[in-house]
């Protein structure tokens, strides 16, 4: 059966962990009659010849063997298929020879589409639609096929090849309308699926309606589970292409409103009533937060009532977080009941992966500004180090307590500094001290009180590490301008940095020291004119450039798509309760647009 193995030189080829030497014996026990030494080979094989979707120069070679071992090995016929289909859907450089090398081989394996174990008919359809063209002398094999197939899943799969290697399409299409009529909801959803892959958008209704209905009546893995080429399409992820399709999906049920939002702006009206039903922890809660923070607010929320009410204190936190983002009446009341009763949980608990603690009570002054002046006030009485950033718009409460700002440096330097002069000699002899002691923060806040810049760059020059001094640099000169000439050097160096993230900050430091922007501006505006979707550290470069009130021509296309996009332009990796980054890219894109024409 394995004759021929021996011919093929093995040891210059290569699978997942190195040379191909094994595969021959790896084969032979593939074709064992005991069943345990038989799956552990073929398991292996697996692993090694089609590692994490990945193919290698052995995988071709061994597929005309792994072939024989399915039609007429002693077991395991369907981890062997598996594997085929592997290869024919295998990525990297060797993956075309790969897929010829299955395409050759699958003739010999046709009578098993036919076979009496329904996974192996599957499997043999996965096959021929992996294969893709080549495959296309097939279609008369597929289409007798769907017709004499009893067993509904596999029709499904059948209907699905069909739709994805079908020359004809008019006569797919023709073939799917009928199907929507179907006994079977996973054939009904197959088709629904393949017609609106190929559909217009916006995607016609009834359609999408009907792949609704199919989807509900078979609920399957058709959503996760994804055996085909490129070319197809999940539900899902065509009915995201259209937000009112996907709207409709979130209200007939699928759990699509967070990635609804996520993909689509101006959306959380429209989601929020199903991400406030969903919500059952704290991370769910910091998503309804989110939507929150893009919506005008100031309406009652009584489903937030038994959150708010919680035993669990994120769930309070969280929940007293979202009716703020929603500027729920009285949500500065529950704030304040917050830090009385929960004090040590308002303060420290951290209700997401990457969020901040504290962030309830900073966001409570965030959103509401001046009338937080009662929670602004609970934090001067007993400050605490994840809420000084609530001071910050309120230098006289600030003025009150300094003495315990200053037992909580570092954290309060920020706060400090806002004080500037004000502060009084107490106040800057701790900075000094602190600075003296390598602290930046104490450093620049020193710069805000009493003007001394010599400290702070000080502190830079006197970093050991060189990652952390050069990223000091450009924070220093970013904050304090001129007064950084001396860190010049370091910021020139960053130009031809090859992260455009530090060349941008670099450049943008630069113009804070010099005023200069032939040379910044272009390199701060670099990344926006070569990127169409961008990620949180590319605001950096829309805050400058709006502060520069300059835009060079290359960037204007990218920055007027930031605005007019209906789509979500800047990615969000997690929520923690803040509003979108998305949100805040439109609103900076927007004003750079107004300031510079």
């Amino acid at each position: 059966m394995l004759e021929g193995i021996d011919d093929v030189e093995w040891a210059v080829l290569e699978h997942a962990y190195g040379a191909a030497d094994d595969v021959p014996a790896l084969l032979r026990a593939a074709g064992s009659t005991n069943a345990r030494d038989r799956e552990e080979a073929v398991d292996e094989l697996s692993t090694s010849l089609c590692h994490q979707g990945s193919v290698y120069s052995a995988t071709a070679p061994a597929m005309q063997f792994v072939a024989l071992l399915a039609l007429d090995g002693p077991g395991d016929r369907l981890p062997l298929l598996w594997l085929l289909h592997g290869a024919a859907d295998g990525a990297g450089p060797e993956r075309q020879q790969a897929r010829r090398a299955v395409a050759t081989a699958l003739p010999a394996l046709l009578g098993l589409a036919a076979d009496a174990d329904a996974g192996v008919r599957r499997a043999m359809v996965w096959i021929v639609a992996a294969c893709e063209e080549a495959s296309l002398p097939l279609l008369p094999l597929l289409r007798a096929r769907l017709e004499k197939e009893e067993d509904g899943e596999v029709r499904a799969d059948l209907v699905t090849a069909l739709g994805l290697l079908d020359v004809a399409p008019d006569i797919s299409r023709a073939r799917n309308q009928r199907l929507l009529s179907a006994p079977e909801p996973a054939v009904r959803r197959a088709a629904a699926t393949d017609l609106l892959r190929t559909a217009s958008l916006p995607l016609p209704l009834t359609l999408v309606e009907s792949a609704l209905d199919a989807r509900e009546a078979a609920p399957g893995d058709g959503d996760t589970f994804h055996p085909w080429p490129a070319s197809h399409v999940p539900l899902r992820q065509r009915l995201m292409d259209d937000p009112e399709a996907a709207l409709r999906a979130v209200e007939r049920g699928l759990p699509m409103a967070l990635e609804l939002t996520e993909t689509w702006r101006d959306r959380e009206r429209d989601v929020l009533p199903w991400l406030a039903a969903a919500a059952t922890n704290s991370e769910d809660l910091c998503q309804v937060a989110r939507a929150g923070a893009a919506m005008p607010g100031g309406e009652a929320a009584p489903w937030l009532d038994s959150h708010l009410r919680s035993d669990a204190p994120e769930i309070r936190v969280a929940a007293t977080l979202a009716a703020v983002r929603l500027r729920v009446p009285g949500a500065l009341g529950l704030v304040v009941r917050l830090m009385d009763e929960l004090p040590e949980a308002a303060a420290s608990l951290q209700l997401t992966p990457l969020g901040a603690p504290g962030t309830v009570v900073t966001a409570a002054v965030e959103v509401f500004g001046a009338a937080a002046g009662p929670v602004a006030r609970r934090v001067a009485a007993r400050p605490r180090a994840e809420w000084l950033d609530a001071l910050l718009p309120f230098p006289g409460l600030a003025a009150d307590c300094v003495d315990d700002l200053v037992r909580l440096l570092p954290a309060s330097a920020g706060v400090l500094a806002v004080l500037g002069p004000a502060a009084g000699r107490e106040v800057s002899q701790a900075l000094r001290a602190r600075a003296r002691a390598g602290d930046l923060s104490a450093a620049l806040a020193l710069v805000r009180v009493d003007g001394d810049a010599e400290p702070a760059v000080r502190v830079v020059h006197l970093m050991p590490d060189v990652v952390a001094r050069r990223a000091a640099a450009v924070r220093v000169a970013g904050e304090i301008g001129p007064s950084a000439r001396a860190l010049l050097p370091l910021l020139e160096e960053q130009l031809g940095a090859p992260a455009r993230e530090r060349r941008a900050g670099a450049a943008a430091a630069i113009w804070r020291v010099t005023g200069r922007t032939h040379d910044t501006a272009p390199v701060i505006a670099d990344g926006l004119s070569r990127r169409g979707g961008l990620h949180e550290p590319d605001l950096g470069a829309l805050r400058a450039l709006t502060t520069m009130r300059l835009l060079p021509s290359a960037a204007r296309p990218t920055v007027e798509h930031i605005v007019s996009s209906p789509r979500r332009v800047v990615r969000a990796l997690l929520c923690d309760g803040t509003p979108h980054p998305d949100l805040v890219a439109r609103e900076l894109a927007r004003e750079l647009l107004a300031v510079t024409g």
